[in-house]
């Protein structure tokens, strides 16, 4: 059975530092795009980076040169260095992998809360 489990949140003050990390199972990770998406109250669930199956990396404008998404298919796990966080990056984060083969495959995890308050 497909899954995506997250880890490495938790509360960290504005200017610091963060990684969270997301290891898959039961599916082929090297074939996916694997995405960090994040939502925060009352606000839409947001892309925040992705990294292709080819190491391709896209980021949303407000985490550019910030945050850094990498991938280990040897570990089936996606990363990403989050760096001088603002309060604006709490939310909770969601790891997705996605591939299209004749229909979407689409697996989510079940987040992970990062808080960045003094």
């Amino acid at each position: 059975q497909e899954r995506l489990v997250e880890s490495g949140g938790g509360l960290v003050q504005p200017g610091g530092s963060l990684r969270i990390s997301c290891t898959a199972s039961g599916f082929t990770f090297s074939l996916y795009a694997m995405s960090w998406y994040r939502q925060a109250p009352g606000k839409e669930r947001e892309l925040v980076a992705r990294i292709t199956d080819v190491h391709t990396t896209n980021y949303a404008d407000s985490v550019k040169g910030r945050f850094t998404i990498s991938r280990d298919n040897t570990k089936n796990t996606v990363s990403m260095q989050m760096d001088s966080l603002k309060p604006e990056d709490t939310a909770v984060y969601y790891c997705n992998a996605y591939r299209y083969y004749f229909r979407d495959y689409d697996y989510w995890g079940q987040g992970t809360q990062v808080t960045v308050s003094s």
